[in-house]
């Protein structure tokens, strides 16, 4: 007999209720991986809302309510085709840091210029890019991070960092993921 299940948001995202899963078992519903768009956890839509995607993972039941934890999230990729554009500039950069917590998280960030930039310019950026993310993250706890990545001020942080190493336009952050371990003895029960 299959039951419903309430998905519960972790404490940075304030425990807010995000839906509702069904299962057959408690134990088939620990490490199940939820996608939920940003949008549907707010009480305000924007545009900015309506291309993020948040990923979670279930980490224990309590009751009817299944306690998640936020494990990352990702721009739909065809927000990011949009960027992209003739006569312009992108490049790509991914990171792994770690947050002052310990916390290791692998972070995917795109820049796009408003017109072509040299190889040479591609190369400061994405290493302007690098030094500043890693720098940030040091900085912050992993909830901290989190809220920074989902919401843009990351982003915004980035962008003010290489704005002024050649025309750009934007500096997004496209995916994030968290470093995660499974215990062999927990899957096998």
């Amino acid at each position: 007999m299959k039951s419903w299940y309430t998905l519960v948001a972790p404490e940075i995202f304030d425990s807010k209720e995000m839906g509702q899963v069904v299962s057959s078992d408690e134990a088939n519903l620990i490490n199940r991986k939820v996608k939920i768009g940003l949008g549907d956890m707010l009480d305000s839509f924007s545009q900015s809302t309506a291309y993020t995607s948040m990923y979670f993972r279930v980490k224990e039941v309590r009751g009817k309510s299944a306690i998640t934890a936020f494990i990352g999230h990702e721009l739909v990729p065809g927000y990011v085709r949009t960027l992209a554009r003739r006569r312009r500039s992108v490049m790509n950069q991914v990171d792994d840091v770690v947050t002052k917590d310990g916390v290791g998280v692998r972070i995917k960030m795109i820049c796009v210029s408003g017109l072509k930039v040299s190889e040479g310019v591609r190369a400061d950026v994405r290493k302007g890019i690098s030094q500043t993310v890693r720098q940030l993250a040091s900085q912050m706890d992993f909830a901290t991070l989190a809220q920074e990545m989902v919401f843009g001020k990351l982003s915004a942080k980035l962008y003010a960092s290489v704005k002024r190493m050649g025309p750009i336009k934007r500096v997004e952050i496209r995916k994030s993921e968290l470093k995660e371990s499974f215990d062999k003895a927990k899957r096998s029960n």
